[in-house]
């Protein structure tokens, strides 16, 4: 069995790599989280070009047809680069839409989301937690609900909500749509409570089935982005070590720092293999992709989030300022850490799926 990505994929990364890394420059990105609802609207456009929002279409549809892979890929670039785009909540409406939506709804709605005409939002928290099994909405022509935790839900135009019994349902989001910013912590990924009062609500095939796979979905492209983060505060925290002089030399050869970043490395790169892996269940395993995802969400967010502290405490006190970049990361990686459920959330499902 080959464990490597293929020439392609290392390709299509690469390039994509390049993009982001000039889209996605410090001055950059600063002006993007400055704005409200920190939305890079040209780096969007860029990545339509690209062709990031047809991955996960299939051909037969007018997408490229490739695999969770492929869009786990994207992932951990875009988490690498902390890039101001609304990609998460739009790969998993188009992708509930791609899998298990009626012919019509695909009609309607894939070619708008995969030429970046429509942004697609997904509103999976419930008043029982992230879980299908504790997603609470009732709905039947209409629904009526305050909808939290939505990530650019104020930029959304289409909206997949979780139901009860573990269902889909979609709602087209309109002008009569109240959008509150919840100010969340992440900058670049920024969280909306939807209002909605009687809207139209169409149901999404596959009944509880569907609403698990857009959860294992979910945790394997917050496992990816996290590996990107991941990594790219250890290359930042080294940079800055071989950079700042202190007592006549670079930090980096003090004892401390070097141990510190060493640790940073070997918590980070590992987790490389953990994310591929759940990415490739997902496609290739269905009955352990459940496992897989919420293993990789729970240790490579946990990961993150311990690399993006480290980064900021090897910056020393220019770390924690706003103009610097390293709680730009810190933050990204305490959304990771929590939307879709806390590591302890996810090793407890998983100790559930495998009988402990």
């Amino acid at each position: 069995m080959n464990f490597t990505l293929s020439d392609e994929q290392e390709q299509f990364q690469q390039t994509l790599a390049r993009l982001l890394a000039r889209a996605c420059a410090s001055q950059q990105l600063h002006r993007s989280i400055a704005q409200p609802g920190a939305f890079d609207r040209g780096l969007w456009r860029e990545l339509v070009a690209f062709g990031l929002h047809r991955i996960g279409i299939p051909e037969a549809d007018g997408g490229l047809g490739l695999s969770m892979i492929d869009l786990a890929l994207a992932a951990e670039e875009l988490g690498r680069c902390a890039a101001p785009v609304p990609f998460l909540g739009h790969a998993l409406a188009t992708l509930a839409v791609s899998t298990v939506g009626t012919k019509q709804q695909k009609a309607r709605w894939l070619p708008a989301l995969g030429a970046g005409d429509a942004i697609g939002a997904v509103g999976l928290h419930g008043e029982g937690g992230w879980l299908p099994e504790g997603w609470t909405l009732t709905a039947g022509s209409a629904v009526t609900a305050d909808v939290a935790n939505v990530p650019h839900g104020a930029s959304a135009d289409l909206l997949v909500l979780g139901l009860r019994g573990g269902r889909l349902g979609l709602v087209q989001l309109d002008k009569t749509v109240e959008r509150v910013s919840m100010e969340g912590v992440d900058l670049t990924r920024p969280l909306d409570l939807l209002r909605l009062r009687n809207a139209p609500v169409e149901v999404l095939g596959a009944g509880r089935r569907g609403g698990e796979r857009l959860c294992d979905a979910a945790l394997v492209l917050l496992a990816a982005d996290a590996f990107g983060g991941a990594s790219r505060c250890v290359e930042m925290a080294t940079n800055y070590a071989m950079e700042r002089e202190q007592f006549g030399v670079t930090i980096a050869h003090f004892q401390a720092i070097r141990h510190k970043l060493a640790n940073m490395a070997v918590e980070a790169e590992p987790c490389r293999g953990l994310y591929w892996y759940a990415a490739h269940a997902f496609d290739h395993f269905p009955a352990r992709s459940s496992h897989a995802a919420a293993l990789a969400k729970a240790h490579i967010c946990e990961r993150f989030l311990k690399c993006s502290r480290e980064n900021i405490e090897i910056h020393g006190g220019l770390g924690y300022t706003w103009d610097a970049d390293p709680h730009i990361w810190m933050k990204r990686a305490m959304f990771d850490w929590s939307w879709m459920g806390s590591p302890r959330l996810n090793r407890a499902r998983a100790a559930d799926l495998a009988g402990w």
